[in-house]
């Protein structure tokens, strides 16, 4: 009969059980070796083919897209964070005369500094800007250190989406390769290049570390400094700010590929990354852009299209593979550094998923593979519409006369401007020199009230960051490029309704009258003079 606190065994023994003769755990691949890092249950790598698995990883994605051309320049987006370091590592062990298929393209290296939106001081920007120098001249690609105060010099240029070629099939992805190894034979030939099997990349990795001569040499103008601090600052919510902060950021890295000849942007955004993106994009109502916002290429900016490489990695297989094979990467804090999980929806629903990852090990899997089915397929009619001012994504919206919130709220935005003043209200531009050019002043017959100047920007944008821009007070520290293409998309009439309008007279032309029809290049000086109007209006 049983006793109660009767001993009717051993103790059990402490510590996980000795492993039985012949079961010893062995790499899952090879079935020789002894792991070292455990994937998930079941999936234990040893060194070797852990390394195996994660190069494969990177390669297959790029071959299975096939967008990246050889000889083609490719900007490396680098943040100083473990994706984005392991990224440039998997470029520059493609590079290499080891590498069994090399890479073809040839990369380069941008840095933006964000230490001012984070309320770092100078001092110690420097000492990271260091570190983030001794890395990338170990690279041997050439490499751009930028600052986020550079948003404030951004011509308006680059919120228009320039030309984009045809994207490229399979037929002319051979046609290329080929075309590119008759090339380097023919080089190799005529005694110019190398050897036959050498690429630009390997080529450039021969070649001292280059640095753009306008990159930073010292700290940047303190207006500017104190304009993003200024900036950042006036968002209420931590949300608002880290969408603004990507947004920018974003600007800043497709003026600098822009301006060097890139065609191609690669980021370091990972699996688990990109599932957070997908889960916060639908908070923030960016269902109509997630298969942008988290596919393998971004097309929305035209001739630089923005591919995201790593996002078959987990942040738990970058985190071994740096650890094992001493990837070097910078620490550096971010603007939600220290925030409670609540404090953002960025960050609450970052702790949501990794807390179902802990108990659920294909959360994160699940969530990815959702975003693989989305399709890019805006509406009828709305492949060459309008695009946002921000996000430059299709304003993929509903009309004022609609039912829906977005509806109403597009129609309190139009009902938010003044209304049409009368016929005999005189025509003359209110940005003429007599004047003088104000920074919420918007030419035409319109008043140039701040109400009015709000609203005009406000109607340019996608739904998700008109919600954004509700936690910013007021439009007036907002960098002057995007002041200056609101203003210029303002001024433009709609094609379709400019046969029906009477044609203004040459007087009209020439004074810049909101009626007038003006040269593309007469755009342009006009943009870069209110750009330069509105810069003066802020740090003076």
């Amino acid at each position: 009969m049983c006793q109660v606190g009767e001993d009717y065994g051993d103790a059990a023994p402490e510590g996980p059980p000795p492993p039985r003769p012949g079961h010893e755990l062995k790499c899952v691949k090879c079935k020789d070796g002894l792991p070292v890092v455990v994937i998930r249950a079941g999936d234990a790598f040893c060194r070797d083919c852990f390394r195996a698995f994660y190069i494969h990883k990177f390669r297959a994605v790029l071959g299975k897209n096939r967008l990246i051309f050889p000889g083609e320049k490719v900007l490396l987006a680098w943040s100083g964070g473990p994706s984005s370091s392991s990224m440039v590592w998997q470029v520059l062990e493609g590079l290499s005369r080891d590498s069994a298929k090399r890479l073809r393209f040839v990369p380069g290296v941008v840095y933006v500094d964000e230490g001012a939106a984070c309320g770092q001081s100078w001092k110690d920007r420097a000492r990271t800007l260091a570190d983030v120098k001794s890395i990338l001249q170990t690279t041997g690609f050439p490499w751009h250190i930028v600052t986020l105060e550079e948003v404030f010099a951004l011509p308006p240029s680059v919120l228009r989406c320039s030309a984009q070629e045809p994207v490229g099939t399979i037929g002319t992805y051979k046609v290329a390769v080929d075309s590119f190894l008759q090339q380097q034979h023919t080089l190799v030939a005529e005694g110019v290049g190398g050897s036959p099997n050498s690429t630009p990349g390997e080529e450039q990795l021969s070649q001292p570390c280059t640095q753009d001569p306008q990159d930073l040499a010292g700290p940047p103008p303190a207006d500017q400094t104190e304009a993003l601090s200024r900036l950042f600052d006036s968002v209420k919510t931590l949300t608002a700010k880290e969408e603004l902060l990507q947004t920018l950021r974003t600007h800043l890295i497709l003026h600098v590929a822009r301006a060097h000849g890139y065609s191609k942007v690669m980021t370091g955004d990972s699996c688990t990354r990109l599932a957070i993106k997908l889960m916060t994009g639908l908070a923030l109502g960016r269902g109509a852009f997630l298969a942008w916002d988290t596919g393998f290429s971004d097309e929305r900016h035209g001739s630089v299209v923005v591919v995201r490489p790593m996002r078959e990695h987990t942040l738990k297989e970058v985190a071994f593979y740096n650890r094992l094979f001493a990837v070097p990467s910078v620490f550096t804090p971010a603007i939600d550094t220290k925030a409670p999980e609540k404090a953002s929806i960025h960050r609450l629903m970052e702790g949501f998923l990794l807390r179902l990852q802990a108990q659920f090990p294909s959360t994160v899997s699940t969530v990815y593979r959702t975003s693989e089915k989305l399709v890019k397929a805006p509406r009828d009619g709305c492949a060459s519409g309008p695009r946002c001012l921000l996000c430059m994504c299709l304003l993929d919206v509903d009309t004022a006369d609609s039912a829906t919130a977005f509806g109403a709220q597009t129609q309190d935005c139009s009902q938010m401007q003044s209304p049409t003043p009368p016929a005999e209200a005189p025509t003359v531009p209110c940005c003429s020199t007599e004047v003088g050019r104000a920074q919420n002043c918007f030419r035409g017959t319109r008043p140039c009230g701040r109400e009015d100047s709000r609203a005009c920007v406000i109607e340019q944008l996608c739904y998700s960051c008109r919600v954004n821009m509700k936690d910013v007070p007021s439009l007036d520290p907002l960098p002057p490029y995007i002041l200056a293409e609101a203003q210029l998309r303002s001024q433009r009439r709609s094609p379709e309704i400019q046969e029906y309008l009477v044609e203004s007279s040459d007087d009209d032309v020439h004074t810049g009258g909101s009626g007038a029809w003006v040269p593309p290049e007469q755009e342009g000086k006009d943009g870069q003079a209110a750009c330069d109007c509105i810069n003066k209006n802020i740090f003076n």
